[in-house]
């Protein structure tokens, strides 16, 4: 969970405890997981709308499966004529 390990989260938790307070520590990790909940919960549907336009078939528009004539090229390095 984001590289963070046991030890880590112990030193977050004794921090935030002395930051916050004992009384007011539960109100905010409830909080915490409420933003973070609605933010998995947004996420989600983002990756819906991708997936189901992903898998929309794009609508052809006039012409748009005509090909167009190859562009003349100009003279390559081969067809450069050099004086003698």
């Amino acid at each position: 969970m984001f590289g963070i390990g046991g030890p880590e989260l112990i030193v977050i938790f004794i921090v935030a405890l002395l930051a916050v307070g004992p009384q007011r520590l539960p109100e905010i990790a409830r909080a915490l997981g409420k933003a973070y909940r609605e933010f998995e919960r947004s996420l989600d549907d983002v990756r819906q709308n991708l997936e189901e336009l992903g898998q929309e078939e794009p609508e052809k528009h006039e012409g748009e499966g005509e090909k167009s004539p190859p562009a003349e090229k100009g003279p390559g390095p081969d067809d450069v004529h050099r004086a003698p």
